[in-house]
């Protein structure tokens, strides 16, 4: 456990992740760190973090831990897999102020802030048209479609209406399986032929090389979430920091309201993607 007493009010950022070091070690979750440090710093709040894994730690010796120091409110991060607060673990949140960042909670649905995945699907198509390209594609593993309720297919297939039906293209949802067997990769890219594909992984490229593909000569990758680690890629930055920041400030919102407990009406904070040029995409 990290953190110190304080006289002041103070913040808890939570790990919600499976992976104890995720807030410094997971590809993605940083960002969120960062902006989440960064706000609370500007508007005075200490922030204590800790694991929302630790073993044997009930609800009630959590309550007693956050309590002690002063803590007045919690910012969840770093779901992945799945996006349930463990049920021995509800009282923590219906007890304390909770929002997440990241991706969305359901049973119990709390206020949360991240990207709009939707809009961003929505605009990595509109952006490959205007690239030229004719038959864009999607390369997403299903799992993680599904934990922020398909809105990122939901938004490929919309971009798709925009296409004659003899250019809408089904989305590959078998990542996972590919990475034992990258021929039911190679069966789609032969059924489906697109000219560019958005995914979230590398290993697409390299997928993309064994079987002969040259990116960006014959083939564009897009990158649904656009990383500093991936400078030459195109992409869409999700801008996670921004949306540490936002989860912040609706936490100080619902401590300065007073309020508590799980809401009835879960209230969201989208932040808006922008687009980042890099090499694997052909020049307009």
């Amino acid at each position: 456990l990290q953190g110190h007493g304080s006289t002041q009010p103070t913040l808890a950022l939570f790990n919600a992740n499976i992976n104890p070091k995720a807030l410094t070690e997971h590809p993605t979750i940083p960002p969120y760190v960062e902006g989440c440090q960064r706000r609370a710093e500007q508007l005075g709040y200490p922030l204590n973090t800790f694991w929302l894994h630790e073993p044997d730690f009930r609800a009630n010796r959590w309550i007693d831990i956050l309590e002690t120091r002063g803590i007045r409110g919690i910012v969840l991060i770093g779901f992945m897999r799945q996006n349930r607060i463990p049920e021995h673990l509800l009282p923590l949140v219906e007890h304390f102020p909770t929002v997440v960042t990241g991706v969305r909670t359901r049973d119990p649905a709390l206020s949360f802030a991240c990207v709009d995945h939707h809009i961003l699907a929505v605009q990595s198509f509109e952006k490959s048209l205007s690239l030229g390209y004719k038959r864009p594609g999607l390369v997403i593993d299903k799992t993680i479609d599904d934990l922020i309720e398909q809105r990122f297919s939901a938004g490929y297939q919309s971009g798709q209406l925009l296409l004659p039906e003899s250019r809408r293209l089904r989305p590959f949802f078998k990542v996972k399986a590919a990475t034992k067997n990258p021929g039911l990769f190679e069966e789609w890219m032969n059924k489906e032929k697109p000219d560019v594909i958005f995914t979230l992984y590398n290993v697409v490229m390299h997928w993309l090389n064994d079987l002969g593909y040259s990116v960006p000569e014959n083939i564009g990758l897009i990158q649904y979430e656009w990383r500093k680690s991936n400078l030459d890629w195109a992409g869409m930055n999700q801008h996670n920091d921004i949306t540490g920041e936002a989860a912040i400030d609706m936490l100080i919102g619902m401590i300065h309201r007073g309020e508590s407990s799980i809401p009835d009406f879960p209230r969201s904070t989208m932040i808006g993607p922008t687009w980042v040029d890099g090499k694997t995409i052909r020049k307009q």
